[in-house]
């Protein structure tokens, strides 16, 4: 931290929409810290992304991930282009390479319906979905990323990877996390969703998750296998508090789990580690709506305020704990209202209209 009430933020817009929600969430940022007092925030904006990759051959140069290493936090627009990509084929995802450089193990998707934003869900009870789904970021089917070979074009092979250090790691950030929601009057209920009774790596992280749940006997344990998780997301997904799983599995459920409220303009995340964390919407750069002043810019409002909850917890700065509840208070009543509806919710309202309807509402 630059001083006792002063936070560095490392910004990254990237591409597309990313640069166009990213204004946006700093003036709903900068708000909130006027509004409530007792801190500050400076931010140092910094290039990468798909676009960089093309025009200069580098998805995120040095001086971004330096800028990014000595900031107190890492805000995240999108990054990526369909249409650009390494010559393996894959897309160009910096945040990828963030997640595995700072060893930012614990991807937090919080899943919650405003009342009065839509869902597909047409029982009652969907009201009631609050839910947070932990994915393992650094390891599992993504441990080989840019290392996996193709033999002699026939064969393409990946590895699942689970480490016990990793997993004794994530299950402890989960499982204080869930009696921080416990403590909060939610169930703090913990579900292990996994592939136990096919995969040996998956036995190993139930039996890793089933070892630390020991220190957390206040708190229910479960299991659930991935394939019935996702029918019961969809099925009954009220009934969930948080969800711990393995990287791949968690970056479909986080999107299964965003459509059930709206959509990925509504899915905030923070990966998080030790020593650093990245907050960052859900979704992506967008290529068909970019330009058009369309996007929502609620997922990155709203990681924002998971980021000043981290930095208010992890430097003692209450201040900014209290920004993020009155920037959440303020998306909550932008639907209470019936102020403004995004595009991607069936709305006609475009960036500006909700960023200055929250605006209002803080």
């Amino acid at each position: 931290m630059t001083s006792s009430n002063s936070f560095r933020i490392a910004v990254l817009p990237g591409d597309g929409i990313g640069t166009e929600v990213m204004g946006p969430t700093q003036a709903v940022l900068d708000a909130a810290a006027e509004r409530v007092g007792g801190f500050a925030l400076s931010y140092e904006e910094h290039p990468g992304g798909a676009l960089h990759y093309r025009d200069t051959g580098t998805a995120l140069p040095d001086e971004s991930f330096k800028g990014a290493e000595q900031a107190d936090a890492i805000l995240f627009g999108a990054m990526g282009w369909p249409e650009i990509r390494y010559p393996d084929g894959t897309e160009i995802a910096p945040q990828l390479d963030l997640r595995f450089n700072f060893e930012l193990y614990a991807g937090v998707r919080p899943i919650r319906l405003f009342p009065g934003a839509p869902t597909p869900l047409k029982d009652p009870r969907a009201a009631d979905i609050d839910f947070v789904l932990i994915r393992e970021s650094t390891e599992g089917l993504f441990s080989t990323r840019g290392t996996a070979k193709i033999e002699g074009d026939r064969v393409a092979r990946d590895v699942m990877e689970i480490t016990r250090p990793t997993c004794e790691k994530l299950f402890d950030f989960t499982f204080r996390l869930g009696a921080s929601r416990k403590a909060a009057g939610q169930p703090g209920q913990v579900t292990c969703i996994d592939k136990a009774n096919v995969l040996t790596s998956m036995a190993f992280f139930r039996k890793v998750f089933d070892e630390r749940a020991t220190a957390f006997p206040d708190l229910e344990a479960r299991h659930h296998y991935v394939d019935a998780a996702a029918l019961d997301l969809v099925r009954r997904p009220w009934d969930f508090d948080v969800m711990v799983t393995e990287n791949m599995f968690g970056d479909i459920l986080s999107d299964l789990a965003a459509a059930l409220v709206g959509g990925m303009g509504m899915a905030p995340s923070a990966d998080i580690g030790d020593k650093h964390a990245v907050f960052q919407p859900s979704h992506g750069s967008a290529p068909d709506i970019a330009g058009q002043g369309k996007a929502n810019p609620l997922a990155t409002i709203l990681s924002g305020a998971m980021m000043l909850t981290w930095l208010g917890e992890r430097h003692g700065a209450e201040s900014a704990g209290e920004a993020a509840r009155l920037i959440e208070a303020a998306v909550e009543k932008l639907f209470a209202d019936g102020a403004a509806l995004p595009y991607d919710l069936g709305g006609r309202d475009g960036t500006k209209t909700i960023t200055d309807a929250v605006l209002e509402r803080l």
